[in-house]
């Protein structure tokens, strides 16, 4: 079972079939005309054959039964408003019909503007037209609305504004910029839908299970003797039901399917797409159109793309964002070459190896500077591609990310070729850290250019953010265990005993994205140091977090006190979709984050399980686990966003929403990186009972450790 009870699967005949034809519904006598598409979304959600349909408006008018309703629903939306003629209207008022029309170019009496789009604004229901199911202030979406303002609307029972709010808008609708979506016209037996409301499952609108309430409302509006029962399937889906009897074999199905996501998603560029990608990246545009169906599949040899935009479109797609990210390709190729090694996979490993060779040999991430001995900027793993924004940025957590990847990926593809660079990347990292272990969220080329490495390397910051440092004390921890440079550890230790005697009131968002990125530090300082301290720091930060899990194994997010402006809830609607947001607007929201923390936290347990052999975080880590696989996407309209995480999900709903204000990555982005590679990561070395500590034992880093430390470091024990 894929979805709650209430969207049920439409049968493949009522998906493609042709017009059915009127005499199945007895034209002249139903209780609702249709003036639509065989393949509206809405008339095959009432299975279409009760019902007569018509193309035209006024052939529908004509035919419908006095005192029944008509429905003219928008099959040209957004790139054409719908038309009805003064002679429609007059018809309609001497046969006392009920009338709806969607998306209009003209209504008697209103004074319509031209189309407008949005960008950050949503639906508030704004009447009791839909309670108590839907009350006044709840919040819906209809992706990518285009609409028409209306000057004069009488009160409306849906607005369009930009409001603050996980379901409810908080700080309530805005005086100014709130627009009339859905209204009904005094005296006229008219309700009018200034944006097409019909696509609810095309447009993929959310949530889904609030759009059959919504148009069971209007339906029973527009013909109160009868009840007209919906039945819908959302074109992307999450694996299994909420309570599904899970298959024996569902992680390695969920490894499998994702692993495939990764070789087929269409994020890795063509050279026939390549110029215009990159031409586009250099002008410093942020997405690129979906892909088309039938498009080649790269190889790794050119890189690959960040992931989806969280926009959908009036088609139901999602556009890609590009940008070449170092993170993004070695954590790609992480999982690839992991697939490559648990299902003998030679195109895996083609990829793997290829992307591992463009973010190191042949990309701008790791050359100039970065490839120059005597430039303060040697080693480090540049943040992306193309873009200069791009090539100038070093930042501490996705070099980090970046480099335990490519420890992962050598492993699996048994393999000491990027051992070197590696290495470099550890060093380089190392000596632009502060002798407390902080080394603050980026530092960037024009500084190191300035100032070289070892300013940075005397400094003494602290930044109690485990978001931005914490992986980087994982990083040192396991190179002291490759090489035994006490520097490793002693810096990494210093930082991760400071932050922790300032836990919880001094981090900087004292919330589960940053519990869960603390855990893998903590499970590798009892790896290099077993002592009842460092035990009990991984066993409170763990229970912290782990107080936030569900009954569906899920972890929800929770905020602390906001500290300034990055990273909070809105304040106010004006600040929804202004900066880098949490998916929550307040604690108890029921929402997990797969791009920050419910990877991070799998990741997190599933070390600190196999340092501590805590029966715990085994158990933990294994209800995350079972979540994670049944909320993966599912999709045959769109392969390419199948086998994948969207960033949020509801467990409540049982599918993906959230307060989707994040300026970047909202509720239904996907990264190729970050939590999306290392739940598809885990779940393989999972399936071999193997942790990442275990895993990348035998590196070979230490090879070239002497000789790039005398290099990069010298001068220092």
């Amino acid at each position: 079972m894929l979805w709650p009870v209430r969207l049920l699967v439409f049968a493949a005949a009522a998906l493609f079939a042709g017009v059915a034809p009127n005499s199945s519904a007895r034209t002249g006598s139903a209780a609702l005309t249709f003036c639509c598409s065989a393949r509206n979304d809405l008339y095959l959600a009432l299975g279409r054959a009760r019902y007569p349909r018509f193309a035209e408006p006024l052939a529908a008018i004509e035919s419908a039964a006095p005192g029944s309703a008509v429905l003219v629903l928008a099959d040209n939306y957004p790139a054409q408003p719908t038309m009805l003629d003064p002679r429609g209207f007059d018809l309609a008022q001497r046969k006392q019909l009920r009338l709806f029309l969607e998306y209009p170019a003209a209504v008697p009496g209103l004074e319509l503007a031209p189309p407008r789009s949005t960008a950050w604004e949503r639906l508030v229901v704004a009447s009791d037209r839909f309670g108590p199911a839907l009350p006044r202030l709840r919040i819906l979406t209809a992706h990518d609305c285009q609409f028409m303002p209306v000057s004069n609307s009488p009160p409306a029972d849906l607005i369009l504004a930009r409001v603050a709010g996980y379901d409810t808008a908080v700080y309530g609708i805005p005086a100014q910029e709130a627009f009339p979506i859905l209204f009904e016209v005094p005296g006229r037996n008219l309700m009018v839908a200034t944006t097409r409301l019909s696509s609810f499952v095309t447009g993929r609108y959310a949530p889904a299970g609030d759009w059959l309430r919504v148009w069971e409302r209007i339906l029973s509006s527009l013909d109160p003797r009868h009840a007209h029962a919906l039945k819908a399937v959302p074109l992307v889906a999450p694996a299994y039901s909420a309570t599904a009897r899970l298959p024996r074999r569902f992680q390695r199905a969920a490894f499998n399917q994702a692993a495939a996501w990764f070789a087929h998603s269409q994020l890795l560029i063509h050279p026939a797409e390549q110029p215009a990608l990159y031409q586009a990246l250099a002008a410093g545009a942020q997405t690129a159109p979906p892909p088309s169906p039938n498009a080649p599949l790269g190889d790794g040899t050119l890189g690959l793309l960040e992931g989806y935009t969280s926009g959908i479109l009036p088609d139901g797609n999602q556009r890609r964002c590009l940008a070449l990210r170092a993170d993004c390709n070695l954590e790609s190729a992480m999982v690839l070459a992991l697939d490559s090694q648990l299902n003998r996979c030679q195109r895996s490993a083609l990829i793997a190896s290829n992307l591992l060779n463009f973010v190191y040999f042949n990309s701008g991430m790791c050359q100039g500077p970065r490839n120059d001995p005597q430039h303060g900027a040697f080693g480090l793993i540049g943040w992306g591609d193309i873009a200069p924004a791009w090539l100038v940025a070093n930042y501490g957590d996705d070099n980090a990310r970046a480099m335990l990847a490519t420890a992962v990926a050598s492993a699996a593809l048994r393999t000491a070729r990027w051992d070197e660079r590696l290495m470099r990347a550890l060093l380089a990292n190392l000596r632009t850290t502060g002798k407390l272990g902080f080394r603050g969220d980026r530092i960037d080329l024009p500084a190191l250019n300035q100032k070289g490495w070892r300013p940075y390397f005397e400094d003494a910051p602290v930044s109690y953010s485990p978001h931005f440092e914490s992986y980087l004390w994982a990083c040192y921890l396991w190179s002291y265990q490759q090489t035994g440079f006490p520097l490793f550890r002693d810096r990494a230790r210093m930082a991760i005993r400071m932050t922790m005697k300032a836990y919880p009131a001094q981090w900087r968002w004292q919330d589960n994205l940053e519990r869960a990125h603390m855990l893998l530090c903590l499970a590798w300082l009892v790896r290099v140091a077993d002592t009842p301290e460092h035990r009990a720091w991984l066993d409170r930060v763990a229970g912290d977090l782990l107080a936030w899990q569900q009954p569906s194994g899920a972890i929800q997010e929770r905020l602390g006190p906001p500290h300034g402006g990055h990273y909070r809830a809105p304040q106010s609607n004006a600040e929804y979709g202004t900066n880098e947001t949490p998916l929550v607007q307040q604690n108890g929201d029921p929402v997990s984050d797969q791009l920050y923390t419910t990877g991070f936290a799998l990741l997190g347990l599933h070390e600190a399980a196999g340092a501590t052999g805590d029966p715990r975080f085994r158990r933990a880590a294994d209800r995350l686990a079972a979540y994670l696989c049944r909320i993966q996407t599912r999709s045959q309209k769109f392969p390419h966003l199948s086998g994948t995480w969207f960033r949020a999900f509801d467990d409540r709903r049982w599918e993906a929403w959230a307060s989707s204000a994040d300026v970047g990555w909202g509720a239904w982005s996907i990264e190729s990186g970050w939590g999306q590679a290392w739940i598809t990561a885990l779940l393989a070395l999972r399936e071999q009972g193997v942790t990442v500590w275990d895993y990348t034992a035998r590196s070979g880093v230490r090879t070239h450790f002497e000789r790039l430390k005398a290099q990069m470091l010298p001068d220092v024990p």
